[in-house]
């Protein structure tokens, strides 16, 4: 019985170290989307005499 709680305990880490992996990656994608939809934004949002 205890190296089936061993095993069931190995699994429910490695599920919740997987989660916690796919979370931050999907964060930093959004950083990276927040960032340039930012940059996109202040391009467009400007008059074409204004632009450098």
């Amino acid at each position: 019985m205890t190296a089936l709680a061993a095993g069931a305990s190995d699994l429910l880490e490695h599920l919740l170290l997987d989660r916690i992996i796919k979370i931050a990656i999907v964060l930093a994608a959004l950083g990276v989307l927040a960032v340039g939809m930012r940059l996109l934004w202040r391009r467009v949002g400007q008059p074409k005499g204004e632009r450098e």
